[in-house]
């Protein structure tokens, strides 16, 4: 008596619950309907509406890539049986597992790319975006959600190191500007003995193209008009 007391109140608790968690996706899918546990779990309902929804801005405590990071999430249910019996709260859960990948992203990647052929959180737009995706993805597809799209929104350096990160930056793009002068200057440098030696406009020795190529990297490597001075004696002298 006592058993199928127990048995019937269970059954009743579980329709309930079942209901409760139907009812919760009606606005995801008008058409599902509550049914009981048994038939639920056997039966898969897809859905077609997108939810997206923007993450908080999460401000990582790595040292080596302290940042301001934020993103935004369209994703939708395509198996309400696994959605209302794999997890308690869908929604919370797929907040939840947002969240938490793109915390491991923003340790994974650096702000900025330091090497040629590095990815970059900055740089990387359409990379990072797959990847976070494919990690969202990975994460919530035991509770029936499908990741349709997932973009950073907001990146930036945590506000008590942007200044110095500021100058860094601009301390890099300088450091890259000059390597790219130099690199030219040298080839015209070298482009021009080859010309001279070439079309026997004048036999230079070593010393003079020493001094040549001196001369030519002052003027083309300088950040300033060259000063012209003109020699009234010889090249020693």
């Amino acid at each position: 008596m006592h058993s199928a007391a127990g048995s019937s109140w269970r059954s009743a608790s579980t329709v309930a619950v079942a209901t409760s968690r139907w009812r919760a996706l009606v606005a995801t899918d008008p058409s599902a309907k509550p049914t009981d546990s048994s038939s639920s779990r056997a039966r898969v309902t897809r859905t077609s509406e997108r939810s997206p929804f923007d993450s908080a801005v999460i401000a990582t405590t790595d040292e080596r890539n302290p940042i301001e990071i934020a993103s935004v999430i369209v994703w939708r249910v395509i198996e309400t049986a696994e959605a209302i019996f794999h997890v308690d709260d869908f929604e919370h859960y797929v907040h939840v597992q947002s969240e938490s990948a793109v915390r491991t992203l923003a340790t994974s990647y650096p702000y900025d790319a330091h090497l040629d052929g590095q990815m970059s959180l900055r740089m990387s737009v359409n990379e990072i975006a797959h990847k976070l995706r494919d990690e969202i993805q990975e994460r919530v597809a035991t509770a029936g959600v499908e990741v349709i799209e997932a973009r950073i929104t907001h990146l930036s350096y945590a506000p008590e190191i942007a200044s110095v990160m500021l100058r860094r930056q601009q301390a890099n793009a300088i450091i890259a500007a000059r390597s790219r002068i130099v690199e030219g200057a040298v080839g015209m440098v070298e482009m021009a003995l080859e010309l001279l030696s070439a079309k026997h406009v004048v036999e230079l020795d070593e010393e003079r193209k020493a001094s040549m190529v001196s001369n030519l990297l002052v003027v083309l490597c300088s950040d300033r008009d060259a000063q012209p001075i003109v020699n009234a004696g010889t090249l020693y002298q």
